[in-house]
């Protein structure tokens, strides 16, 4: 998932994730797991693991444990590491591109929707106001929420269906990224 971090952490996996919280009783999507996290750095979060866990079981009421806890506190200082990353090395944890279209549509929106979340939580905590944002990134938050109600249109051929998915991620990998420098730039 983020190439140029490899050694110094693992990579993340969408269906291990999806597994472990499976074992774990909850019902939660990886996406939306990362999304939340991603919204709370892009918020202003401090980049520090434990501030993810809270945070989720504070906001979401997802308590994590275990392996699966450990997991998330490195995917939220890997995650931290790409939205610095001069590179622009950061993508959202979605599934793969060989699974159904239909279900990688509904990660897309659960991840929107985990991001809105975690903004909403460390912005409404620190008392920032979103309105605070430059004008485009408000434009963005607008943007995750109409993406958070994604649906495949049964018209839409195949080959649309994909392309629209990919100019959706890129959308979301580039806006986040957006978010994130905007909301840097003002501390």
């Amino acid at each position: 998932m983020y190439d140029d971090l490899q050694g110094k952490v693992r990579i993340f996996d969408f269906d291990e994730f999806a597994n472990h919280l499976l074992e774990q009783g909850l019902e939660a999507s990886p996406s939306e797991l990362h999304g939340f996290l991603c919204g709370l750095l892009s918020g202003g979060a401090a980049a520090e693991p434990e501030m993810g866990l809270n945070a989720l079981d504070q906001s979401l009421g997802l308590v994590l444990h275990g392996e699966l806890a450990d997991h998330t506190m490195q995917l939220y200082t890997v995650t931290a590491a790409a939205l610095e990353d001069e590179e622009f090395d950061f993508h959202p944890l979605l599934p793969d591109d060989d699974d159904d279209i239909v279900v990688r549509t509904a990660a897309l929106a659960a991840w929107s929707r985990g991001f809105l979340a975690g903004f909403a939580h460390i912005t409404a905590g620190t008392g920032t106001a979103p309105v605070a944002l430059p004008e485009d990134s408000g434009e963005i938050l607008k943007d995750f929420a109409n993406i958070a109600q994604a649906d495949t249109d049964e018209d839409e051929t195949e080959d649309d269906a994909e392309d629209s998915y990919m100019e959706l991620v890129e959308y979301l990998r580039f806006a986040t990224l957006n978010v994130y420098m905007d909301t840097r730039a003002r501390e």
